[in-house]
């Protein structure tokens, strides 16, 4: 063979033995991007109880709706105080170490002891009462920091809730606050609810409270008459032992007024607020933002899409209130 006719076959060799090799790794990427999916996107939840159950399965129901699927392409990573809120922090520890993409709060404190817990990854609440007077976010527009999700705004409409009650029982004067003032929401709640009440002619009886034994005193010692009425400061706290409250108002045959409806369904008499559930569905979509690659800070802060009143009238018949026909018509849900 002559030697321009081997050094051609040897030059044809090397080009031949190139392309088998980038063809293996073609295929062998092939196989990576075809057989190995990515890892599921990683959703560390910090509940706050059994009562906001509703809020994680319309986060879940959400994310469905977007197109995840749970195992396959997204898992949750779970931790639940039942109520407390004095050791958040070691909650938070666990979420941190599995590395989440995502951390999504239930509720103002445990979305304060997240904030506190981390800069850097991003964080989606809900269920949170106030979040710029709770000095969780800069402003609705934008949190300029790595937070942002959905108000309940249930500070805000904690007046409202008190002329519902009202509207109902115009004969009370003297309502129990039971407050946890370890909770920013609380505080935020009972100022609003202090500027209404002169307005309405009532007067409160405000009782601190900061764990399940300190609620049981507190209405354990309340003889029958003290007051005409109870009105749920909302609060982590209060909502996961909410039925001893309900418990109390039927046995006293005094109205509760609470500001969401799964309560109603368990006895309360009257709820005005954001379904838990939605607020699930609308936090899933700034998961969805935030996994994709949109940072917290340039997501706005969302405010409920509806208001839901609604009223126990089994309750009312219990306590012996008739409710007004015109409050009946303007409520969304009535349990008979």
């Amino acid at each position: 063979m002559k030697e321009g006719d081997i050094m051609h076959a040897c030059g044809y060799s090397r080009w031949w033995l190139i392309a088998v090799f980038l063809a293996t790794i073609s295929c062998l990427t092939g196989v990576s991007r075809g057989g190995m999916p990515p890892r599921p996107s990683r959703v560390a939840v910090l509940t706050t109880g059994t009562i906001t159950v509703p809020i994680m399965e319309g986060l879940r129901e959400g994310l469905t709706q977007l197109g995840y699927a749970e195992g396959q392409t997204i898992t949750f990573m779970i931790e639940d105080t039942q109520g407390a809120v004095a050791n958040l922090d070691s909650h938070l520890a666990r979420l941190l170490q599995a590395a989440p993409d995502v951390i999504v709060t239930i509720g103002t404190a445990a979305t304060v002891a997240a904030k506190q817990a981390t800069t850097t990854v991003p964080i989606v609440f809900t269920f949170v009462g106030d979040p710029v007077r709770s000095g969780l976010v800069a402003s609705y527009a934008s949190s300029k920091n790595n937070l942002t999700g959905v108000s309940n705004y249930s500070g805000p409409l904690a007046g409202k809730r008190l002329e519902i009650l009202q509207e109902i029982a115009p004969r009370i004067t003297r309502v129990l606050l039971l407050v946890a003032p370890q909770e920013i929401v609380a505080e935020v709640s009972f100022q609003v609810l202090a500027e209404v009440a002169p307005k309405l002619g009532l007067e409160f009886l405000r009782q601190d409270v900061t764990s399940r034994a300190d609620i049981e005193q507190a209405l354990h010692a309340l003889p029958k008459g003290a007051v005409d009425a109870i009105c749920l400061v909302p609060s982590s706290l209060l909502v996961a032992h909410a039925d001893l409250l309900i418990h109390k108002a039927l046995d006293h045959h005094i109205p509760l007024a609470v500001h969401e409806d799964s309560l109603v369904q368990q006895g309360a008499l009257v709820s005005y607020g954001a379904s838990f559930q939605s607020l699930g569905r609308q936090a899933a979509k700034s998961v969805q933002k935030i996994l994709h690659g949109t940072p917290p800070s340039a997501l706005p802060i969302q405010t409920p899409d509806h208001m839901t009143l609604a009223i126990n009238l089994a309750t009312a018949r219990a306590i012996g209130l008739t409710v007004p026909r015109n409050l009946l018509e303007r409520a969304e849900i009535i349990i008979e």
